[in-house]
């Protein structure tokens, strides 16, 4: 299959990278860009691992062919430099194993960042999009209200 090198705003940064048209965004910022953050999971859009911020708002990277994050800005964890939804995370004891936690975190990110007022039923839509099988997700709607609350 034919390469092509593309341009990516990651992070803040811009990086060239070459792939293929059929390249996962999740495959190329993993496996080409070192950015190992974003976790695999389910592959296929359910458990949302591999959630990364492109404008702002929640993608599952396994969903997104790189070519379509052209021209687009993307954050993965690696990018996200002192949120407040990270040391909320900590102080809320919101992760257990932690593989699932980079997706929640980025989800959790964006949702602040979209609805700052947001109430309970939106944070628990939000959250339904991510799968963690070691906690439960009360921890993690205290971390979310916790940084709405300082807001």
């Amino acid at each position: 299959m034919k390469s092509h090198t593309i341009m990516l705003d990651i992070n803040g940064d811009s990086r060239i990278v070459t792939v293929r048209s059929a390249d996962t965004l999740l495959n190329a910022l993993r496996g080409k860009l070192g950015l190992t953050g974003a976790k695999p999971g389910c592959l296929n859009g359910d458990c949302g691992a591999c959630t990364v911020n492109v404008d702002g708002w929640p993608m599952k990277s396994c969903l997104m062919l790189v070519v379509e994050a052209v021209g687009k800005k993307i954050t993965s964890i690696e990018g996200l430099k002192q949120a407040p939804i990270q040391q909320a995370f900590i102080e809320n004891f919101a992760f257990q194993c932690g593989y699932c936690t980079p997706g929640f975190i980025m989800n959790c990110h964006s949702l602040i960042e979209q609805y700052p007022d947001a109430d309970d039923t939106t944070i628990k839509e939000w959250l339904e999009s991510n799968i963690c099988r070691c906690t439960s997700y009360i921890e993690i709607e205290k971390a979310v209200k916790s940084v709405l609350k300082r807001n």
